[in-house]
């Protein structure tokens, strides 16, 4: 009985999110495997794996693979040593430490939109972008950034945002860092570069674990950059798996392809969620 109260008043919140996520998987299901298109919504026949082989075999299928990997790595790539630096110079005090660990923090409350908007008009623009100016300033042509550098424009977008979330667990983590380690090692003539590779470093790769799989498995849905920004050009140039999946969705009105696709991204986040839990779980240990 003792079990059996908590169980039940547990029951509805457990059924109601459990339907909340089958229900949209269950109908992704099924229209991966119907010829599904909305120009013609009342014909639905069965397709077999006909959209799975379409989805895969699409010119922009590779490509859109390629610059997700190289989307999600070079963020990460980034955050880690730039949070790992940021962190390093605020967790040192100094007056306006506070006001400085709050701006630092303020971009990852930026919405995904607001933050492309931003890097769009107010930084990128060639004509009136503050690194417009900056070239001029320095006597060079401007940089027509979501042209002639498309997927590196939108790492610089996302990895941005996403540098205070990593600057914040790693200031939270180096908070318990061992002082009196520190100040031993020091003593014992240890130098600033030794302390930080011999102490620091180790003390700081659970955060490290733990950002990697956390932004790992957003990054797989990074949408709004590209789709206010670059558009997935020229070309396919900067094409993740989830803007392919929404222009064979909504462009090209293919709800059989887009579904099909959807569950790729599911299968492919599942694989890399349970390979990132194997190996961070066995760091944490």
């Amino acid at each position: 009985m003792n079990r059996l109260l908590p169980r039940a008043l547990m029951a509805p919140a457990v059924i109601t999110l459990f339907l909340w996520m089958i229900v949209p998987l269950l109908m992704t299901l099924y229209f991966s495997f119907v010829t599904y298109n909305l120009m013609q919504p009342g014909d639905r026949p069965f397709a077999g794996l006909e959209n799975f082989e379409y989805f895969v075999t699409d010119a922009d299928f590779w490509p859109a693979v390629w610059n997700t990997l190289v989307l999600i790595g070079s963020v990460i790539l980034i955050t880690l040593i730039m949070g790992t630096l940021l962190a390093l110079l605020v967790n040192e005090p100094f007056p306006g430490q506070g006001i400085v660990r709050v701006l630092l923090i303020s971009p990852f409350f930026v919405m995904p939109a607001v933050n492309a908007l931003l890097w769009k008009h107010m930084m990128m623009n060639p004509i009136y972008g503050v690194l417009a100016h900056v070239w001029r300033f320095f006597g060079a042509e401007p940089v027509d950034w979501l042209t002639d550098a498309p997927l590196f424009s939108v790492i610089v977008m996302v990895a941005w945002q996403w540098l205070p979330f990593a600057c914040l667990i790693f200031i939270t983590s180096l908070q318990s860092l061992d002082r009196e380690q520190m100040e031993a090692a020091r003593m014992d003539g240890a130098t600033a570069i030794q302390r930080f590779f011999y102490l620091t470093l180790p003390h700081l790769g659970r955060a490290m674990a733990v950002v990697i799989m956390i932004e790992m498995i957003f990054l797989l849905s990074v949408f709004a950059e590209i789709a206010i920004t670059t558009g997935g050009g020229p070309g396919n140039a900067s094409t993740n798996l989830t803007y392919l999946i929404f222009k064979q969705s909504l462009l090209n009105f293919d709800v059989g392809v887009a579904s099909a696709g959807a569950l790729f991204a599911v299968i492919l986040a599942n694989i890399v969620a349970a390979f990132l839990i194997r190996i961070i779980g066995k760091n944490l240990d």
